[in-house]
């Protein structure tokens, strides 16, 4: 039976830990020293092979929160980041490294306060990437438990707002869940399931007009075959939500593997390390955990404890009222 946990969760360190060694870098760099094809050392961090970032710890954190809770506890997730930024917990060897602005800014907050509701940021600036890249294991609960839009909307969005609590960060969140939900759920190959996925979204958020101008930030993924067409040189891979979104579903939608994929994303340089999260665990969720290269899972730090998780994650039974 499949593990969608097992297909997205390794998808996202898959596409994290491959991403790393040329985060930073732009294309014109990656391209004159030789194009990523597969797992390598180095980059600004000097890590081995096979190392996650903070988009792996904090996806691993919120995971490990959901399988003890079994639901979404957003205080619980964010006693855990503190744990992450403070103590090392969930990452590959004591030390949370490659933290982001906004994500330590709200942490330290939260640290001090203990408000979840308000720890986020809610700043024109703060549509940084950092909620899109760790809320697949809350779309992996919604997905498998079959919640009803709103409530997995809600939850999505209260998981993304512990850090980034600005309205566009939500809906690229919420972009990412539906199109999560349209891989695992429908039927048709990957474009036609990305397209699906985003027009769930649109008809979502148009619902709402405090949503409606912040969803036109997306609008080059309202045709995803038109925009699987746009030239590399359109498309920015930096650390801003929409370009990352953009960035992995570009990647998504020209490829026709797990491999080509995630070469594809992580190449494209600058934030390559959060694009390739993000393209990796809907990647993961359409072809599965047996197309990751066997070379590259065997390269992942402390990868058995992550699928123990992820088999953990997939026994979960929500015994709460339902939505």
């Amino acid at each position: 039976m499949r593990n969608i946990w097992l297909d997205g969760i390794m998808g996202v360190v898959t596409g994290d830990a491959l991403g790393d060694p040329v985060q930073f870098s732009s294309r014109e760099k990656i391209k004159k020293d030789g194009l990523i094809t597969g797992m390598e050392d180095g980059g600004p961090y000097n890590t081995p092979a096979g190392t996650w970032t903070d988009d792996g710890s904090l996806s691993i954190a919120t995971m490990d929160s959901i399988i003890q809770k079994g639901f979404v506890v957003p205080q619980d997730i964010m006693d855990r980041f503190v744990r992450w930024l403070y103590c090392g917990d969930y990452t590959p060897f004591g030390k949370a490294f490659d933290n982001g602005a906004t994500c330590t800014a709200a942490i330290h907050d939260y640290s001090k306060r203990h408000d979840w509701k308000t720890c986020g940021r809610t700043g024109e600036r703060s549509n940084g990437n950092g909620g899109i890249m760790r809320i697949l294991p809350v779309c992996l609960f919604c997905i498998d438990q079959d919640k009803k839009e709103y409530a997995a909307i809600n939850r999505v969005h209260d998981v993304t707002s512990l850090t980034h609590n600005h309205t566009r960060a939500l809906i690229g969140s919420g972009i990412y869940y539906f199109m999560a939900r349209a891989i695992v759920n429908e039927d048709g190959d990957l474009n036609s399931r990305l397209q699906s996925g985003m027009d769930a979204a649109r008809a979502f958020y148009q619902m709402a007009e405090s949503y409606t101008k912040e969803l036109e930030n997306y609008g080059r993924m309202y045709d995803i075959e038109g925009f699987s067409l746009l030239d590399e040189g359109q498309i920015r891979s930096t650390g801003y939500v929409v370009d990352t979104l953009e960035a992995a579903v570009w990647s998504l939608s020209r490829t026709e593997s797990f491999r080509d994929a995630l070469l594809t994303a992580v190449n494209l340089g600058d934030d390559s390390d959060s694009v390739g999260a993000v393209c990796g665990g809907l990647a993961g969720l359409y072809y599965g955990y047996d197309a990751i290269p066997a070379d590259w899972l065997a390269a992942i730090q402390k990868r058995d404890w992550i699928e123990d998780l992820c088999e953990k994650a997939a026994a979960i039974k929500d015994d709460q009222l339902s939505d």
